[in-house]
């Protein structure tokens, strides 16, 4: 029986003129892969760069106080730095800077350029729900509405499904629909029952339940919470 050193060295030989054969095409592709490696690697570290460059720029403009110059800053960290993380969260801040200034048209183009830029995104949920109190806060009801509601169908964030609700109650409410309103906010006194939005909502559905067959108008809807950007 042959030994296994000898099975080897007869296979090499075998294998040898293919290897001869085939040497400039075994160089290549040789190549090709060093190549290949050396540009991930070069990708990489380019982009862990980038990465850390637009984290840190993002923290130097957080601390301003002017929300006018937080968003023009914000969104300009977003368009120099897209694609990173910080890139993301700074065009989904810089549109929320806008809402909190006022500037509702213009916050509502930015939450849904993230939406379009980014459609499966972890902030996808918080991007939809400005868009939606964007259309909310220029006085579009019926689009709000939508809005809303998709948020509260689709979103798997139970702290923005809770503001849809919230938002959705206070507009029913404004439309003189009370019992749909105290529902959707025993909903979200139910689902948050310790958080202050979870207790406004409660208090709102007893006031409702307690004076709506007596005096559905003397109820005024509570005013629109701004946009928050929750972490």
């Amino acid at each position: 029986m042959q030994s296994q050193e000898t099975i080897a060295t007869d296979y090499l030989f075998k294998l040898w003129p293919w290897f001869e054969a085939n040497l400039k095409r075994l160089a290549f592709v040789a190549a090709f892969i060093v190549i290949a490696i050396f540009v991930f690697a070069f990708y990489s570290y380019r982009q862990n760069q980038k990465e850390i460059a637009a984290g840190q720029a993002l923290t130097q403009v957080s601390l301003s106080n002017n929300n006018g110059e937080l968003a023009d800053a914000c969104l300009k960290i977003a368009a120099d730095y897209s694609g990173t993380l910080a890139g993301r969260r700074a065009l989904l801040e810089g549109a929320a800077a806008l809402f909190t200034s006022g500037k509702y048209a213009d916050a509502q183009v930015q939450f849904q350029k993230f939406l379009d830029t980014y459609p499966d995104n972890s902030f996808t949920p918080q991007a939809t729900l400005g868009v939606a109190a964007s259309l909310d806060a220029q006085g579009k009801t019926d689009l709000a509405i939508s809005a809303y509601q998709k948020v509260a169908g689709q979103s798997s964030d139970g702290n923005v499904v809770a503001s849809a609700k919230f938002a959705l109650a206070r507009l029913d409410e404004a439309q003189g629909k009370l019992a749909e309103a105290s529902k959707l906010y025993e909903d979200v006194a139910r689902a948050y029952p310790n958080s202050s939005l979870g207790n406004e909502a409660g208090l709102r559905a007893m006031e409702l339940n307690t004076k709506s067959a007596a005096a559905p108008a003397a109820l005024a809807p509570t005013a629109a919470a701004p946009f928050t950007l929750s972490h």
